[in-house]
């Protein structure tokens, strides 16, 4: 049976990664679009970004934008591969109970 990943598994970073997954592959959110679309706080988000780009899930690109710094966010393959086994997972629970 495929195994939970406690990083992943938090609420937060749960629906980071869900987000970032159904991109395109190389694809990026910036960081305003996707704290809007999480309903959370700056400092919130940030930390759960640091923990998934600290893992390897995510890889988090800082640049400027008509003189304004932005950060874009992109899911790694190791990533959208660990989310997939997370989603089996999840999946294997709901069917099996266990």
């Amino acid at each position: 049976m495929a195994q939970l990943n406690e990083t992943i598994h938090q609420t937060i970073r749960l629906r980071v990664m869900a987000a970032l997954v159904t991109l395109e592959k190389d694809a990026e959110v910036d960081f305003s679009t996707l704290r809007s679309l999480l309903d959370v706080t700056d400092g919130n988000l940030g930390a759960h970004l640091r923990k998934l780009e600290e893992a390897g899930y995510i890889l988090v690109n800082k640049s400027f934008v008509d003189r304004k710094p932005r950060t874009f966010i992109s899911a790694t393959p190791e990533g959208r591969k660990v989310f997939k086994e997370h989603v089996q997972a999840l999946e294997s629970i709901l069917k099996n109970g266990k």
